[in-house]
């Protein structure tokens, strides 16, 4: 039965196990104390009413209003008394066509959402400027997919009128006071 026999490290081979010792403690260290990261929490708000004005019939809007009144705003129409008053400026979709085959047909489209707001007190205490927010998406298009093509379009503004809810409210929960 052979032996085997332990040779000594070089002592270039003994400093690099030491330095990757010193590495992984230092990586357990920061992994401790940890990064910052943390979950996004739901919004807080200085101010308990919004009443909403301008152009609210719209699906964007209607969106805005549900995500407001879940994120425990009370969302008032007409002459109610509130706290803030929210306008929507702008809330328009636009379809262009950007690329076109040779022969003239249709082959990508670019859709846009377009919104614009503006948050105030009721005695016109400008807290939100009027902002304006447009989302961009392509989309292919082929003739022999016209059904799927368009509930891939409807799709997509329905992700983009979530994203422009989502910074409505993110902006809205900015405002430190009244």
């Amino acid at each position: 039965m052979p032996t085997h026999r332990v040779l000594p490290l070089p002592p270039s081979a003994t400093r690099r196990r030491a330095l990757l010792q010193l590495a992984a403690g230092a990586a357990v260290l920061a992994s401790a104390t940890g990064c910052g990261f943390k979950l996004r929490q739901a919004p807080t708000f200085p101010f308990q009413t919004v009443r909403m004005a301008g152009s609210v019939s719209t699906p964007v809007a209607a969106e805005l209003q549900r995500a407001l009144i879940t994120n425990g705003l009370k969302v008032v129409s007409g002459a109610s008394p509130a706290d803030v008053v929210l306008t929507v400026v702008t809330d328009q979709r636009e379809r262009i066509a950007v690329g076109q085959t040779a022969a003239g047909q249709v082959r990508e489209l670019q859709l846009r959402t377009r919104f614009t707001f503006r948050l105030r007190t009721p005695v016109d205490k400008e807290l939100i400027e009027d902002t304006e927010l447009l989302l961009e998406r392509d989309l292919s298009f082929s003739e022999t997919a016209v059904l799927s093509k368009a509930a891939e379009e409807e799709l997509l503004y329905r992700d983009m009128a979530s994203d422009v809810v989502q910074q409505v409210v993110r902006r809205m929960a900015a405002v430190k006071s009244l």
